[in-house]
């Protein structure tokens, strides 16, 4: 933590540098607090760095918090207008994959409700559907996203793997360490906001599994 003019700042992220391309699948690893979260935002372009620059080429789609964007008061269809233009879509764009995303979430007439009638599972449903629906060249996410009923897991699951495979670049901020060797080919551990290790996943794991047993 720094002070200036009397008032307290915390330094996110110092001295972060990298250089990612097609083909790259990035897992971010390390304790809370640790950056990780920060990172994504800086890449999604929703936090400006305060020093240094991020030069992305590409579409992006930052999947940090799946339900922001929803209005409780507004019809499953309106919310997938308005969750896509959260998104950054258009709303040509969104129209054009909302059946898709109706046959998907199989919610039927309670796309007609307003989605405060709706159950969690039923919310997380939808949210999927349109987090899932679009193409982008960079993926972000916090977290792997994969929630629901038993019935609709396998359903689900299948539908978040294969959109993730189809991105051209991810970066996934997680706690746990089968997403990040399945998903990943390269890891960065971030430890109080700097990195202490960037390379292959184990590499990356290795060293943030030995600070965490010596509690370095």
């Amino acid at each position: 933590m720094r002070t200036s003019h009397k008032i307290p700042t915390v330094v996110a992220l110092d001295k972060i540098s990298g250089h990612f391309t097609a083909g790259d699948r990035v897992g971010l690893i390390g304790a809370n607090g640790a950056g990780k979260s920060t990172l994504l935002r800086i890449i999604a372009g929703i936090y400006e760095p305060s020093e240094g620059s991020v030069e992305v080429s590409g579409t992006i789609l930052p999947i940090l918090d799946i339900g922001v964007g929803f209005n409780p008061n507004m019809t499953g269809r309106e919310n997938i207008r308005m969750q896509g233009m959260y998104l950054g879509y258009r709303p040509a764009a969104m129209e054009r994959v909302a059946g898709e995303i109706e046959e998907f979430t199989e919610l039927g007439n309670y796309l007609d409700l307003p989605v405060r009638t709706y159950s969690a599972g039923m919310q997380m449903r939808l949210s999927l559907g349109v987090a899932t629906a679009m193409r982008p060249d960079i993926l972000l996410m916090d977290e792997w996203l994969l929630a629901g009923d038993a019935a609709f897991l396998s359903k689900a699951r299948e539908r978040l793997e294969k959109f993730v495979a189809n991105a051209s670049i991810l970066f996934i901020a997680s706690h746990s360490e089968s997403i990040i060797r399945q998903w990943c080919n390269k890891a960065i551990y971030l430890k109080g906001g700097k990195i202490a290790c960037c390379g292959t996943v184990d590499e990356a794991m290795d060293a943030y599994q030995h600070d965490v047993l010596h509690q370095v």
